[in-house]
């Protein structure tokens, strides 16, 4: 049986993805037990603001309350802040406080230590012991607040253990318990949230079997919503569909939140063309794309009222792209996914008035104008260069240099980056270009970080005094970060070097180049934080188990697997165009980042973002969580300014892009 991850934990400060609410949240009318005996004026507040899900005010009182109180009456303050303090997702806390009380021998003190011990449990992804403990305490004689909260955690527990089924028979045998609207609302809400963070394909196995009506009903909504992660024609479709199939279903209330057109099919073209190399040096990367195009479009379409076609011609032989296109166009393709090379895409440009729509999957030069109805779309090195920029001014840093490779590519990221990161209020103080190749680095890294100045300050000082002094060198103290431009190879290089040198506590962003996923450890990239696709790095939930399918299937493609998402949002991008072939189309959230649609037809890519430790990558949370750093304060209140004192006047002329 393959077990999923409990919701809980994605609440770690080094999550990615889309971020759901916890099931192990109360939504039920009672989550909290409180009241009792030792009742008073700000346990009442407490439990008030448990119920309007104010889950971190609440735990602050009452452990607050327990710090002034005694025994029993301490250990059952504790436990109710536990509560709350899972609740909010702030699991650290709840589990600092659980260790301080003993497992108590029985009574209101058991039922509330052995259901925070079972969600505690669900946090850290051990879902049999959580169920046992759970369905220990459901044959026990419990107060009704105490039975819905542990019905709600039994049913968080089946959702991980992947038996949906059983999870909703719960939720809906807790729901008949329920006599108010508000609590009715918020257990179907909790009853959504388990559905999705399920496997889409356990929700289809599950309802194929079900024979209850409603639940199959949740059951195939939540495999809607998982396969298509709540976005594009297949989910838009489906739901007009499913309304069709279920009316009355208690899950229109939820539907009703989402504000889904009720009364029209989203329109998209029903024959799709895809324009690939499939034979010569490239199929092997065509051949990638084309898989996972036909992966999101059969995880879509299910939820389609007219089936789409979609044919595949091979670029690569007699004709080339534009002759693909044509014969496209006249066996009836609505749409045209493709070419992928750079020089295809100039030809098929050059060579076409575009009467059907077309979606290439790289950029035009940029001093060609793309003709009406041709959309840009590519893995872009830049758009992950100006999110370096975004990332680190979102991190406080605003004073930059840079290593890049001394190359076209090298040069077409730095400007990127530059220009993004000083169009935000940021400084590029200084870059050097290093040879790939040589895996000696140590001059240009002892010239951009002023290690040579500081050497020379030495010596001068060594003559003048004429005996030999201590001496280490110090780095330039006025850079914040270091943006490196390399691939997997150099940085291995470049990051050791780098810590010789003195710089190795210097923030280093990159690009998704510095991970190879080539099999080889990336220990010596421990700390360099990279943008990727959250294929690679945090898939959503809704694709998080495709790139394990894609491996099973074709290993031989696993260095290909950015190319796979790429196929994967191609598809989902085909409707949106389609319909905004004279409009605008709303951000998509793919497999290979935020996509937005620019006013030259260009998709550009928000990206994720990750940083290697003991030689893995880890997801960071999304940019906009991030605090801004503490400026430090004099005793006059004025801000201190940052330490230059060793540096000497930088390189002050202008370097050629």
């Amino acid at each position: 049986m393959t077990y999923q991850r409990h919701p809980a934990r994605q609440w770690s400060c080094k999550a990615s993805t889309v971020v759901l609410l916890l099931i192990t949240l109360l939504i039920g009318a009672c989550e909290t037990t409180g009241g009792g005996a030792f009742g008073g004026s700000s346990e009442s507040r407490a439990e008030r603001l448990a119920l309007n899900g104010e889950h971190d005010e609440a735990a602050s009182i009452y452990i607050g309350l327990a710090a002034s109180a005694s025994g029993s009456k301490r250990d059952r303050l504790t436990l109710l802040a536990v509560e709350q303090w899972l609740d909010a997702g702030d699991v650290m806390r709840a589990k600092n406080a659980f260790r301080g009380v003993v497992r108590p021998a029985g009574g209101e003190l058991s039922w509330l230590w052995h259901s925070n011990s079972a969600a505690l449990l669900l946090h850290d992804g051990d879902a049999e012991s959580a169920r046992d403990i759970l369905e220990s305490l459901s044959r026990q004689s419990l107060p009704p607040s105490q039975r819905l909260r542990v019905e709600a955690l039994r049913a968080d527990t089946w959702f991980q253990l992947g038996d949906p089924t059983r999870a909703i028979e719960l939720m809906l045998q807790r729901e008949s318990w329920l006599d108010d609207r508000r609590s009715i609302e918020r257990n179907r809400e909790r009853l959504w949230q388990g559905l999705l963070v399920s496997d889409p394909r356990v929700l289809r196995a599950a309802a194929e079997m079900a024979t209850d009506p409603v639940v199959r009903g949740w059951l195939t909504l939540g495999s809607l919503a998982t396969a298509t992660g709540q976005q594009g024609i297949g989910w838009g479709n489906g739901i007009v569909r499913w309304r069709g199939r279920n009316p009355g279903h208690p899950a229109m209330t939820i539907l009703e939140d989402l504000h889904i057109p009720e009364d029209q099919l989203l329109d998209y073209p029903r024959h799709i063309a895809l324009l690939l190399p499939l034979s010569g040096r490239t199929a092997g990367a065509g051949k990638a794309i084309q898989n996972g195009f036909l992966g999101a479009y059969f995880a879509s379409a299910g939820g389609l009222d007219d089936r789409q076609s979609i044919r595949i011609y091979d670029v690569n032989v007699e004709g080339g792209p534009s002759a693909a296109y044509s014969t496209a166009v006249a066996q009836g393709a609505e749409f045209v996914v493709g070419p992928l090379l750079r020089n295809n895409v100039s030809a098929l440009a050059n060579d076409i008035l575009v009467p059907v729509p077309v979606l290439t999957l790289n950029y035009l030069p940029d001093e060609t104008l793309a003709p009406p109805g041709l959309f840009q779309f590519a893995l872009a090195p830049e758009d992950e260069a100006s999110s370096a920029a975004t990332r680190a001014l979102l991190d406080g840093h605003r004073r930059a240099i840079a290593l890049i490779p001394n190359n076209s590519w090298g040069r077409r990221l730095l400007t990127s980056f530059a220009t993004e990161f000083e169009g935000q209020g940021g400084t590029v103080l200084d870059y050097r270009s290093y040879t790939t190749g040589n895996p000696d680095f140590s001059n240009t890294i002892e010239e951009l970080m002023g290690l040579a100045g500081s050497v020379s300050r030495y010596q001068r000082l060594r003559a003048n005094i004429g005996s030999a002094l201590q001496f280490d060198p110090r780095r330039r103290q006025d850079a914040e970060f270091i943006f490196l431009a390399a691939d997997a190879a150099a940085g291995r290089l470049l990051k050791s070097q780098l810590k010789f040198h003195y710089s190795g506590e210097l923030p280093v962003y990159s690009t998704s180049s510095i991970y190879a996923l080539d099999g080889r450890s990336n220990s010596d990239l421990n700390g360099i934080m990279f943008a990727d696709t959250p294929w690679i790095i945090a898939p959503q939930s809704w694709i998080r188990y495709l790139p394990e399918v894609y491996r099973e299937y074709w290993p031989e493609e696993q260095r290909l697997s950015r190319l796979h998402a790429m196929g994967y949002d191609a598809y989902h991008l085909v409707a949106p165009l389609f319909a905004a072939r004279t409009g605008t189309m709303a951000e998509i959230d793919g497999a290979t980042g935020k996509l937005y649609l620019d006013s030259d037809g260009r998709v550009h890519r928000r990206l994720a973002w990750a940083e290697f430790e003991r030689g893995e990558p880890v997801p960071l949370p999304q940019p906009e969580a991030l605090a801004v750093p503490i400026q430090e304060i004099g005793e006059d209140g004025e801000p201190l300014p940052n330490n230059t004192d060793d540096t000497l006047p930088w390189y002050e002329q202008t370097h050629e892009l």
